[in-house]
């Protein structure tokens, strides 16, 4: 045999074998170490929103906004016992009366928290001109829960003056004891509602701070002009104790990019720093900080746009008052979109639309790394174009006890996993705070309660 010969026969047995490892990577939906625990459809092509998953191992349940963006009219919020993770239940099904003459989302984003004993949730609502066209959100009392029948509405939050709903909310135990609601509104702010008096009855005077979006602020979706009233607005907010500057600070994605404010003091909130004028950045979407708030996830909702990670301290040190470039960036495939994401770190869960659950760890911030991944929508794209990446893997929570693993999926319902190695989630672990998007609702020293 000559050498020649030789050479094209293993450049063919290369291309051969490289274009089977490619099928199966095609063909497979997951790595190795990420396993399907259980799932159950939900009803409905592009009918599934956010979802929210209560941390406390003896109560099992997690609640799933309901919307509607395709043909299937689901308006409101499915309950799900996870008493077996492997097989999960729907055990209560909330629909918005004459759900069929709403038009508009729906349940877009939904948060749970405890107040006196009680557990509530917070369905968050955006409906178009007609019924109900104000209302913001609806409040549950779910505390009896896995009795169904006991779970009780309390009260509804109308905002007539900002009409449109709220699109995001998140629910914080602030450092002065009180349980606020942040939510965005159609009016250039987030809003913050003390859910203390919601619960008690006093919606009325519930609405206690504002935190504003900076009035030289440029930048939004395109075509926004054409459907926000204000164009400015927050689209995403988190809220979170920063230890070192012994703060409570508001993280806010929206018109131009990011802006990190200090909301100790509710009635005078103070602008630390923000992150505008980025290449490539319309508008910000999510902004997730580490537990320590030294670095940051930052995400917008486009097309062909990465995770952008951020080296938070040379705004909180007060060295600038605008980061302008991030330090990496990550995608699970350059011609899709991430929807949202949790942050334990050093990893980073990722709802990836078309490209499902996706898990990335920053132990190094300047060189994210794929840890692992599973596909949770495998159909065809609905449409062309852009519109089309809107479909797949939308909401995503993790519970810290047990490391369990849930994501809501517009058209195929209700996923949990588990990655191996990864059993629950607790950041003095990792020699961070043990801070995250989990509150510690009973706990009243400041560090280390969320």
């Amino acid at each position: 045999m000559t050498t020649r010969l030789l050479r094209i026969l293993i450049l063919i047995s290369s291309v051969a074998l490289a274009s089977t490892a490619a099928a199966q990577s095609v063909d497979k939906r997951g790595t190795d170490n990420i396993s399907v625990e259980g799932h159950i459809p939900l009803g409905g092509v592009l009918s599934v929103m956010d979802l929210e998953l209560e941390q406390e191992m003896d109560r099992p349940y997690a609640y799933v906004s309901r919307g509607h963006l395709g043909e299937y009219v689901a308006k409101g919020m499915d309950i799900v016992d996870l008493s077996d993770p492997a097989d999960p239940r729907v055990i209560k099904r909330w629909r918005i009366e004459n759900e069929y003459l709403h038009t508009g989302l729906g349940g877009m984003d939904v948060k749970y928290f405890k107040w006196q004993d009680r557990y509530y949730v917070v369905q968050s609502i955006q409906f178009g001109p007609g019924p109900n066209y104000g209302l913001g959100a609806v409040v549950f009392d779910v505390t009896d829960l896995p009795d169904a029948d006991k779970v009780v509405e309390v009260a509804r939050i109308t905002e007539d003056r900002w009409p449109g709903g709220f699109h995001n909310i998140f629910i914080y135990k602030h450092s002065n004891g009180n349980v606020y609601l942040f939510t965005t509104v159609n009016a250039g702010q987030a809003s913050v509602y003390d859910l203390g008096k919601v619960v008690s009855g006093d919606v009325e005077n519930s609405l206690v701070a504002t935190v504003p979006v900076p009035p030289d602020a440029v930048g939004g979706p395109s075509g926004s002009e054409d459907i926000l009233p204000s164009p400015l607005f927050y689209h995403d907010l988190y809220v979170a104790w920063n230890p070192d500057k012994e703060a409570d600070l508001f993280y806010g994605g929206g018109t131009g990019g990011y802006y990190v404010w200090n909301v100790t003091d509710l009635d005078n909130p103070e602008m630390e720093f923000e992150m505008t004028g980025v290449q490539g950045v319309q508008w910000g979407h999510t902004f997730t900080p580490s537990p320590d708030g030294r670095y940051a996830v930052t995400e917008t909702e486009y097309q062909y746009a990465p995770l952008r990670m951020f080296d938070l301290k040379p705004g909180m040190d007060g060295e600038v008052e605008n980061i302008r470039r991030p330090i990496s960036a990550w995608t699970a495939n350059w011609e899709n979109l991430v929807h949202n994401h949790e942050v334990r770190w050093p990893y980073v869960f990722v709802s990836g639309y078309l490209d499902g659950l996706q898990i990335f760890s920053m132990m190094d911030p300047e060189k994210p790394t794929t840890v692992g991944f599973y596909d949770t929508y495998t159909g065809p794209k609905l449409m062309e174009g852009e519109f089309g990446m809107y479909n797949g893997a939308f909401g995503i929570d993790v519970r810290n006890e047990d490391g369990l693993i849930v994501i809501s999926d517009m058209s195929t319902g209700f996923w949990t996993f588990r990655m191996e190695g990864f059993n629950g989630w607790n950041g003095e672990d990792w020699g961070m705070p043990n801070i995250s998007s989990v509150q510690n609702w009973d706990e009243t020293s400041k560090e280390g309660t969320r």
